[in-house]
């Protein structure tokens, strides 16, 4: 498509050289002719697009088409996307939609190939790929990486299905992403020796300072459900060059609230030298992973954003390859009318399946959820028993969670959860982490049972159940996203997060941390379809 010729004046924040001047940026037909030194007094700041260097689309429940919409309001013109989730539900069909839904838009998504395809082998996916499928995906152009590779012991054991992935993105000098939560010491070191260039799921500085020093990059995750920007925010003070900002799951209600530049913001404000909150936000995910995006030099595309200072990052114009796609807080890339595909192949509930008799011991395992983290802890309560069945101990915050099949019929797997907080009623998701089965927690199985069936009539979604009030946004694409206006949806998940808070959860992001309660591979307790888990000795409780 040609475009037009156009000058944007303006402030020019040259980062690699730590400076500032007033220029004129030149584009002719997309590309950066030149940048130009005026003499003039200028007002506001063109700086490069920023990147969210590890993100999970599906987690904001809008397909990529619709993603895009919301973050170039932001200043972010491209993602480092990793289609791990619609891959565990509907395999390599999944990446190809991803893949063919972001082309419809002006947008730069990067996507990988996901490493962890089923993530374990102690729950129920919709799809599998081994090294042969992991390959064919990495000798796309549009592939650039090989995704998060979460299977640390495979590494650490030299497992074969395991090496073949990591040996295909070397061949073809793609980087490989890591997930390795707690990894330290001779193990941290042989992981990333194996040729693992990334992290993102540091939460202590210390052990993200260890992974650094052993030549790891690390990326500071900021999302709906994991923060860990205040624990790592330092970093860039030292490590300028090998730190990024990411998002990793991000609901849509956030995303159209802000996106990196709300990291830029809360850097700056900490009193980090911007040049360096600059090189995580906008250079070094484009270097890292060699995407074709511009990092405001002649000759590149025209991707730059003008914002009105340095501080807020309040962003007033985006521009991606010379095309003007968001202006004043106003998205003018245009929604696609996109098609559905999924997996779902489950019956309703009944509330009986859902009951857990007691087995006379004093003592159950309970998970305990963090609020603003993944990992949970691990503990050991006396059980309410009510006629020779536990059941949630409202008082005392143990309340029941449930994860269901959602592929084929199948028994439900039964535990307790402290935190949620729950007064009253239930909530259920069919975004669960990694296998994406269906997850409930609530005070009593009638309404666990309700808020299942929610979603179920919708092959997907999240639903809130309080008494005779009931709300259920369905999410028919893979059962993680909407096809529908991101906007909306993002007013809608406002709106059913607001009434799962009102059942009595102190918890920021209830349905997003939910959706990590089935997420094996982070410690230290979790619940699968098939059962209660040690994620520390890696088997069944």
């Amino acid at each position: 498509m040609q475009r037009a010729t156009f000058s944007i004046k303006g402030n020019f924040v040259d980062i690699p050289r730590k400076s500032i001047y007033a220029a004129s940026v030149n584009v002719e037909n997309g590309i950066i002719k030149s940048v130009e030194p005026l003499e003039d007094q200028v007002t506001n700041y063109i700086l490069p697009g920023f990147t969210d260097s590890h993100v999970h689309i599906e987690s904001s429940m809008i397909i990529p088409s619709e993603f895009a919409r919301l973050a170039v309001v932001h200043g972010t013109v491209s993602t480092i996307s990793d289609p791990h989730e619609i891959a565990n539900v509907c395999g390599m069909q999944g990446v190809e939609y991803m893949i063919n839904n972001g082309r419809k838009v002006p947008f730069k998504f990067n996507f990988g190939a996901p490493s962890c395809v089923p993530a374990t082998s102690f729950e129920t996916a919709g799809a599998a790929l081994d090294s042969n499928d992991v390959k064919a995906l990495l000798e796309k152009e549009e592939i650039l990486y090989l995704s998060e590779m979460m299977n640390f012991p495979g590494v650490l054991h030299k497992d074969a299905e395991v090496m073949k992935k990591i040996a295909a993105a070397h061949a073809l000098n793609k980087p490989v992403d890591g997930h390795a939560p707690g990894l330290r010491g001779e193990q941290a070191r042989q992981y990333i020796n194996a040729g693992i260039s990334t992290d993102h799921e540091c939460f202590t500085a210390e052990e993200a300072l260890e992974k650094l020093q052993y030549g790891m990059k690390i990326l500071i995750r900021e999302g709906s459900a994991a923060k860990n920007f205040d624990a790592l925010a330092g970093l860039l003070n030292d490590y300028p060059d090998h730190v990024m900002f990411c998002s990793d799951d991000k609901h849509p209600d956030s995303l159209a609230e802000g996106h990196i530049n709300q990291l830029c913001a809360r850097a700056v404000a900490k009193g980090i030298d911007v040049y360096n909150v600059l090189k995580a936000a906008c250079i070094n995910p484009v270097v890292h992973y060699k995407s074709k995006v511009g990092l405001l030099r002649a000759g590149d595309p025209a991707d730059f954003i003008v914002i009105k200072d340095l501080e807020c990052f309040d962003v007033l114009q985006t521009y991606i390859n010379g095309q003007l796609v968001a202006d004043n807080g106003v998205s003018l890339i245009t929604g696609v009318d996109e098609k559905v595909i999924n997996n779902f192949n489950c019956s309703n509930v009944v509330k009986e399946s859902l009951a857990v008799r007691w087995n006379n011991k004093d003592q159950i395992e309970v998970i305990e959820a963090l609020d603003g983290q993944l990992i949970t802890n691990r503990l050991n309560v006396k059980p309410m028993v009510a006629d020779e069945f536990i059941v949630s101990d409202i008082d005392n915050d143990i309340l029941k969670m449930v994860v269901i099949n959602r592929y084929s019929n199948a028994t439900p797997a039964k535990a307790f959860i402290k935190n949620f907080g729950f007064k009253k009623g239930a909530v259920a998701s069919t975004v669960a982490h990694d296998s994406h089965n269906i997850i409930a927690v609530g005070v009593d199985d009638e309404s666990i049972a309700k808020a299942v069936n929610l979603v179920i009539a919708e092959q997907g979604g999240v639903s809130c159940v309080n008494g005779a009030d009931e709300m259920v946004i369905g999410l028919p694409v893979a059962g993680l996203m909407s096809h529908k206006d991101g906007y909306a949806v993002a007013a809608a998940y406002t709106k059913i997060d607001q009434m799962a808070k009102g059942l009595g959860s102190p918890l920021s992001a209830p349905f997003m941390t939910l959706s990590f309660m089935a997420l094996l591979v982070i410690p230290h307790l979790k619940l699968s379809d098939q059962g209660l888990f040690d994620g520390d000795r890696f088997c069944f409780v």
